[in-house]
């Protein structure tokens, strides 16, 4: 499988999907709630998708219960690094590692897992686009909470990400449908973290959390298409070039989100992100360049 440059463009325009939604996200009051709103309107989305598309190939039945399974475990590593530290400190990490995760573990697993070999110019351009992806998210980092804590639970999300990244990227190949396995995922992998979101709340939190998710839900099912959009085009990538490849270009997101924090909510860009810039914009480079 090669990364051709139609589908690094349909991977980078999944990754501005990704950014959209994650700046719908940072433009709330309410982080937590309505990224599981996002999520949960998923379930929505997905049922209408499904009864167009239909269902996936059995064989990628167990892979889709394995990625719901890990996809819990995201969830609450996910809770716990944002109940500890700010977004921008965790999000950068969990994003930016998980490729790079991805491509040491298929690397160092000779073909046993994905047969794909990887070439010294690929993993230049993961880890290229793994460090741009670090400089830019972390470049304006204050911490609240519990730091420590924080980067504890980034981290473990960044290890959950990488394997939940391998799982789908098997899943869809035996499903030989994207758009299928994707809707069928969403339809039963949002109502986990909605409801570990709700019972956070408490009996007296859930009345106004209620009132926030009736004003929001119109800018969430934009949030949502977004994110399934994206996802969907990044497991179509993955049955058509390396899935290492496509794990590190998906996170470019970042980069895309930075761009709209400076145009949208007037953030700055500074010398640290630029160089992230460069350091992103060199791993594509690197990938599509590469030949094993």
């Amino acid at each position: 499988m090669t990364l051709t440059w139609p589908v690094v463009a349909a991977v980078l325009f999944g990754a501005l999907l990704h950014a959209s939604w994650n700046a719908l996200v940072k433009s709330g009051t309410d982080k937590s709630l309505d990224t599981a709103l996002i999520h949960v309107m998923g379930c929505v989305v997905a049922i209408p998708l499904l009864a167009a598309v239909g269902l996936p190939a059995p064989a990628a039945w167990p892979w889709l219960a394995a990625s719901l399974v890990i996809h819990i475990g995201y969830y609450v590593a996910l809770a716990g690094a944002y109940r500890h530290g700010d977004l921008g400190f965790t999000y950068p990490i969990m994003r930016g590692l998980g490729p790079l995760l991805v491509a040491v573990v298929l690397g160092a697993s000779g073909g046993a897992i994905i047969d794909e070999p990887l070439s010294a110019a690929t993993l230049a351009g993961v880890a290229g686009i793994s460090i741009g992806v670090l400089l830019v998210g972390l470049s304006k980092v204050s911490p609240h909470g519990n730091p420590r804590r924080a980067l504890q639970y980034a981290l473990l999300n960044a290890a959950i990400i990488a394997v939940y990244t391998i799982v789908d990227g098997i899943g869809v190949r035996a499903s030989g449908n994207a758009l299928q396995y994707v809707a069928l995922l969403f339809l039963l992998d949002g109502i986990p973290y909605f409801l570990l979101v709700m019972h956070r709340r408490g009996k007296a939190g859930r009345p106004a959390a209620w009132a926030h998710m009736r004003r929001r839900w119109p800018l969430a099912l934009l949030g949502t298409c977004a994110s399934l959009g994206s996802y969907a085009i990044a497991l179509w990538a993955m049955t058509r070039a390396p899935v290492a490849a496509v794990a590190a270009l998906r996170e470019t997101s970042v980069l895309f989100a930075a761009v709209l924090g400076t145009w949208l909510l007037k953030e700055p860009f500074g010398a640290r992100r630029a160089a992230g810039t460069l350091a992103i914009v060199g791993g594509v480079m690197a990938l599509r360049l590469a030949r094993g």
